[in-house]
C-alpha cells in the first residue's frame, strides 16, 4: 500500500539552537511511518526545498524515519520557511512565520512535477493533503493539482483531508477549493472551530450534513477535548480522548491524531479502534516541546521496527 502526503515542513527558530522542524502534513507523515508496522505501507512524502545545508539535514532526517523522499524537489533559488512558537503557560501556542517565498509554495512551478506524474500515473493509492496545502499554492498551481487529484480519484485513487484552515495564508476566498477537494475525498479529518470558521454555525450535525451532501463517504470530526464523531456510509460513532494532567506543547496535537488514526485505519482496524490510537499518540506528543517529539517518548504506541 502507498500513501503520498503534500505540503510544508519549516525550520523552527529555537533559543536552544537545537535542530527542529515541523508543519502539519509532514508531522502527519513522520508520526504515520514511525506507527505503521514494518513493510505495510510506503509513506512518501512531497515538497519543495533549497540546496543548502538545512534542507540537507532535513532530508537525512526524513529518510531517518524511514519517508521516501523521492517526490522532494530541490530549487536552487529558494529556501525552507522557518517559524517560532510562542507558548502560553497552559501549552497553547502562537505562530510566527517567515515563509512569503518559501520553497514549497513553488514546488509546482517547473513542467514535469514528480507529484503531478504520481498522481496521473496511479503511482499511490492514497493521496493526504490539508488546507495548508492547498493554501500555500498560487491560484494556478492549485487548479493544476486539483486537476490531478480529479483524475486520480475518478480512477480509484483515494483522497484524504485535513481542513487545516489558517485565514493568513489566503488571499482569496477559500470556500470554492475546500469544497471542490472535499466533494472528491474519500476520507476527511475536520476540526470543528476550522469548519465553523469558515462555514458558520457552531453544530457538529451542519458538518456532517454538509459532508453528506458532498457525498463524502468517511467523516471524522474532532472537537478539542469532547469525543471525536465519525461517520461512516453505516454508522456513527464517537470516541473519548484521553485526559493529559499537564499540557506542555499542543503543536502537532491534531496532526500526530491523524497518524495515529491513519496507521490503524490502513491496517484494516474498526474506526473506533482507529480513533482510540490516534488520541492515544496526540495525547503524548502534547506532553513533549516542539511538533516531533523523540522516538523514545513514544516506543510502546509503536508496533515492533525490524
Amino acid at each position: 500500500m502507498r500513501i503520498v502526503l503534500f505540503g510544508e515542513c519549516m525550520l523552527e527558530h529555537s533559543d536552544s539552537g537545537e535542530f527542529r522542524f515541523g508543519g502539519d502534513t509532514l508531522n502527519t507523515a513522520l508520526y504515520l511511518s514511525r506507527m505503521l508496522p514494518p513493510g505495510k505501507v510506503q509513506v512518501r512524502y512531497a515538497t519543495g526545498l533549497g540546496t543548502d545545508a538545512d534542507s540537507d539535514a532535513l532530508i537525512e532526517a526524513w529518510q531517518h524515519e524511514g519517508l521516501d523522499t523521492s517526490l522532494v524537489l530541490r530549487l536552487a533559488d529558494k529556501l525552507p520557511g522557518r517559524y517560532q512558537i510562542h507558548l502560553s503557560t497552559d501549552g497553547q501556542r502562537r505562530f510566527e512565520y517567515w515563509r512569503d517565498d518559501s520553497a514549497a509554495k513553488h514546488y509546482l512551478r517547473d513542467a514535469g512535477n514528480p507529484l503531478l506524474d504520481t498522481l496521473k500515473h496511479q503511482g499511490c493509492d492514497y493521496f493526504y493533503l490539508s488546507g495548508i496545502s492547498l493554501a500555500i499554492l498560487s491560484s494556478s498551481h492549485r487548479q493544476m493539482l486539483l486537476d490531478a487529484m480529479a483524475r486520480f480519484s475518478q480512477e480509484g485513487g483515494k483522497v484524504i483531508f485535513d481542513n487545516n484552515y489558517r485565514p493568513i495564508l489566503w488571499q482569496q476566498n477559500p470556500m470554492p477549493w475546500y469544497q471542490k477537494v472535499m466533494q472528491m475525498a474519500y476520507l476527511v479529518l475536520l476540526t470543528d472551530e476550522d469548519e465553523y470558521a469558515l462555514y458558520g454555525g457552531d453544530d457538529p450535525d451542519s458538518i456532517l450534513t454538509r459532508c453528506q451532501n458532498w457525498g463524502i463517504p468517511n467523516v471524522l470530526i474532532k472537537r478539542g477535548s469532547q469525543p471525536c464523531l465519525i461517520r461512516t456510509r453505516r454508522e456513527l460513532t464517537q470516541v473519548s480522548g484521553l485526559k493529559v494532567e499537564k499540557v506542555v506543547d499542543t503543536s502537532a496535537a491534531g496532526d500526530s491524531f491523524a497518524a495515529g488514526f491513519l496507521a490503524s485505519w490502513l491496517c484494516g482496524e474498526p474506526t473506533d479502534v482507529a480513533a482510540k490510537t490516534g488520541h492515544a499518540l496526540a495525547a503524548r506528543v502534547i506532553q513533549y516541546p516542539g511538533a516531533i517529539v523523540p522516538r523514545s517518548a513514544m516506543l510502546d504506541l509503536m508496533p515492533i521496527k525490524e
